[in-house]
């Protein structure tokens, strides 16, 4: 389960997002910079910051999406972050990272090789939030020891259900 380097690009990769209304605002401003960055976008929702919904019922579909794909990686935006993190981090396979600066972006990408970004829309601000996100966009996975160690979460999870791919 080794990764390379992760750098933004229009053809190589899409991040898949979604949001709850809490976090809807917050990922408008994540969905623009990926687009001026040329990252190519999967966004699953939700439309609106008016109407409540569900945050478990969006981390799953962006979970989803990470597991179907090689080197897959998500973005996910609730009002604090916990939500998210709670939701996603249910899925062997996942490593998902709540992120509140820029240092905790670099490392989850680093030492954990974090496949999905998890951000609070009602603790961060949009310039916060760029720059975590194009720190954990650009940050490449050390491997090594941490590779050893992913590894071994992986064993300690069990397996993988089978997804549609």
């Amino acid at each position: 389960m080794s990764s390379n380097s992760s750098k933004p690009g229009p053809k190589k990769e899409v991040i898949a997002i979604a949001c709850d209304h809490a976090g809807y605002q917050l990922k408008t401003e994540v969905v623009k910079q990926l687009h001026e960055l040329g990252v190519q976008v999967e966004d699953l929702g939700c439309s609106n910051a008016h109407e409540s919904v569900h945050y478990p019922e969006f981390g799953k579909k962006v979970v989803d999406k990470v597991l179907s794909r090689p080197h897959g990686r998500g973005i996910l935006i609730c009002g604090t972050g916990l939500g998210m993190s709670i939701i996603a981090n249910r899925f062997p396979g996942i490593r998902a990272a709540l992120c509140h600066d820029v240092s905790t972006a670099v490392m989850s990408r680093r030492h954990n090789d974090a496949n999905l970004l998890v951000l609070g829309g009602r603790l961060i601000g949009p310039q916060l939030a760029r720059e975590i996100v194009q720190a954990w966009l650009t940050t490449p996975f050390d491997g090594g020891r941490h590779q050893d160690r992913l590894d071994l979460l992986e064993q300690l999870a069990g397996p993988r259900p089978e997804t549609n791919r």
